[in-house]
């Protein structure tokens, strides 16, 4: 048990959008992520006598009673009660997000990286980013399987990075005045699915799909170079072909397809699904924060139900 004194304890990540790279990340291709710090999941922990409750997305109740929807911040909650030594005291978590769940935004990391971070904040327990990263990855286990890493790492990131086998990498992001707009299709997405499918479709068909997996990796080296030359045409570009190739792995939906049209043709200098797939969210890049609200407008009148615009931050990493 802890020495220190239990306290009410607070808890802050954010969404994130990969830029490039999802799925070709699993078979060891780097990815590149945007952390959106604007569109934050924050988490409380408030000591209670017991048993530990938990207040989420619409469920108000007892922690061991949420199910299987709540499976990943149920084991966030009890590694951090281990990792920080008070695995018996019972809390009352409450998350509040800015962003929906299952949209390829990073919504079970995020709560998972937050609700983790409120209880070491209650038990006065430090950890380092690698200690964080490892106990999210536990959480992750439970809702994506075998998770890359990538969520986890994104959801906590103050630049862009680069994520390959495990590995983060923080990089320069010099594009400037630009803008991501992020719309949601509607359509609840699954990371677990999608990863599921396609891993039996290149067992299936190797020859194939190797390939289109090589090409989505060979697109995420574009992107990181047009990061940080400051080349929005470029990055643009590879957002494009980008989508192309998830649609021809079978990770598109026609609602994805339609909106990525309808944010190109309002002047976005590129536009792709983001995330697992099969559903979630599409991203798209402006060249000023006016095109990014003709974007807005045309994917709410593709019918998107809800959008969000993030300003890239220009950031500059030394090595």
């Amino acid at each position: 048990m802890t020495d220190s004194p239990i306290r009410k304890g607070q808890g802050r990540t954010w969404a994130k959008a990969i830029l490039l790279g999802e799925h070709s990340v699993v078979y060891g291709h780097p990815a590149v992520a945007i952390p959106l710090h604007d569109l934050q999941m924050q988490a409380t922990a408030t000591p209670v006598s017991g048993p530990s409750t938990l207040n989420s997305l619409g469920y108000h109740g007892p922690m061991d009673e949420s199910g299987s929807h709540f499976a990943c911040v149920v084991r966030a909650f009890d590694a951090a009660r281990e990792f920080a030594g008070c695995p018996g005291q019972c809390f009352e978590i409450t998350t509040h997000s800015d962003f929906p769940h299952e949209r390829g935004l990073g919504s079970s990391a995020a709560a998972a990286g937050a609700v983790i971070r409120a209880v070491l904040d209650a038990c006065q327990r430090a950890a380092s980013a690698d200690e964080l990263f490892a106990l999210t990855q536990l959480a992750e286990q439970v809702a994506h399987g075998r998770p890359s890493g990538l969520d986890a790492a994104a959801t906590s990131s103050p630049s862009p990075i680069r994520f390959q086998r495990g590995e983060m990498r923080f990089l320069s992001q010099r594009i400037g005045r630009a803008h991501l707009v992020i719309a949601d299709s509607g359509v609840h997405g699954s990371t677990r699915e999608a990863v599921g499918g396609l891993r039996q479709r290149y067992e299936a068909d190797t020859a194939a799909i190797g390939p289109l997996i090589d090409t989505l990796g060979a697109l995420t080296q574009t992107a990181i170079t047009a990061l940080g030359d400051g080349d929005a045409p470029a990055l643009g570009t590879a957002m494009n072909q980008g989508h192309a190739v998830l649609r021809e792995l079978g990770l598109s939906l026609p609602v994805l397809d339609r909106l990525t049209d309808a944010a190109r043709q309002a002047g976005a200098l590129g536009a792709k699904l983001t995330g697992g797939g099969l559903g979630g969210c599409m991203i798209a890049l402006a060249d000023s924060a006016g095109t990014a609200d003709r974007i807005r407008a045309a994917l709410l009148a593709a019918g998107s139900p809800a959008t969000w615009t993030y300003q890239m931050r220009i950031s500059e990493v030394t090595e």
